[in-house]
């Protein structure tokens, strides 16, 4: 398409491009030919990114651009990933910004090569510091504090905060934000990427202190996970969680998870991807400086019959 060819800077957008390949990526709305690479710091297995990575793909058909996704949990390889979008030449980057110090040097190499770039999901309060044009997710710190004053209406002293990977600026705002209503509460650190491990380790965890009386997980996988280690442990705590699957929608319509902090990951893909097409064709700016907030947003048995056939549609 010849990218590589026209002169470009970090501030300036780019025209679209025409896409003359007759492969359907023109979706609904659009035929830009733009190519954007969207990387994550995602775990595999974690069902949490199917609904990043759907609102993305759509909004990549939408617009008709082409999406590239990656992702690394580790951040040294994340940000190696980030370096390859920049080496291809893609039109613009998303990425989420989990560990900004380690991403940062990656972020002002792609403002270096004229290629915008958009954080999303982690990294709300560095965003603008490690310079990503502009930012799509939840104030993590609110969502937590929010969380922590429905625990203590509800009389939680102890809740146990369970982080699932280690160095995520947006897990530790969450449980700090919780911690911040609930001077009790504790964090515990867990491997998210097995399953086994968690449930070991909360089980060992729960059986050690009967005083926990709220679980607090970070993402709906491990929610299923701390079921199951409630059960094994006979431990009467409650348990809310943040973010949402299917299963875990359907736990809180069953009365096992009393609530739940969703962020709107659909939202924040789809977001990411639509605001670099309109960057790059329009010189389009979201969100004015400022973060664009998908959530915080209550998920509980006053609302999870309406969003329950959203979330079984990986959309919510």
């Amino acid at each position: 398409m010849g990218r590589a060819a026209r002169p470009r800077t970090a501030s300036s957008a780019r025209p679209p491009q025409q896409n003359t390949a007759d492969d359907g990526s023109g979706g609904g709305g659009g035929d830009s030919g733009y190519v954007i690479s969207m990387v994550t710091h995602e775990t595999p297995g974690d069902t949490f990114w199917d609904k990043i990575r759907a609102g993305a793909e759509q909004a990549a058909k939408d617009v008709g651009a082409t999406l590239q996704y990656s992702n690394d949990p580790a951040a040294d390889k994340q940000a190696q990933l980030i370096q390859t979008a920049i080496d291809s030449d893609v039109d613009g980057i998303a990425t989420t910004l989990a560990t900004p110090d380690a991403l940062a040097a990656s972020v002002q190499a792609a403002a270096d090569a004229g290629i915008p770039l958009v954080g999303f999901n982690s990294g709300i309060d560095q965003y603008q510091e490690v310079g990503a044009l502009m930012y799509f997710g939840s104030d993590e710190t609110l969502a937590g504090q929010t969380a922590g004053e429905r625990i203590a209406e509800a009389g939680g002293a102890h809740p146990l905060c369970v982080i699932q990977a280690a160095g995520s600026v947006a897990l530790e705002a969450r449980c700090a934000g919780v911690k911040s209503a609930v001077p009790g509460t504790e964090n515990i650190q867990v491997n998210g990427a097995d399953d086994s491990a968690v449930v070991a380790s909360l089980q060992a965890k729960l059986q050690q202190d009967p005083s926990i009386d709220y679980i607090v997980t970070l993402g709906a996988p491990i929610a299923l996970d701390a079921l199951k280690a409630m059960e094994q442990s006979g431990s009467e705590a409650k348990l809310i969680t943040f973010d949402l699957n299917a299963d875990a929608a359907q736990a809180i319509k069953d009365g096992q998870i009393e609530f739940s902090i969703d962020q709107q990951p659909y939202v924040q893909g789809y977001m990411a991807v639509t605001s670099l097409y309109l960057y790059l064709k329009n010189g389009n700016d979201i969100g004015g400086g400022k973060p664009v907030l998908t959530g915080p947003s209550f998920v509980d048995e006053s609302n999870i019959d309406t969003i329950l056939p959203f979330a079984e549609n990986n959309t919510r």
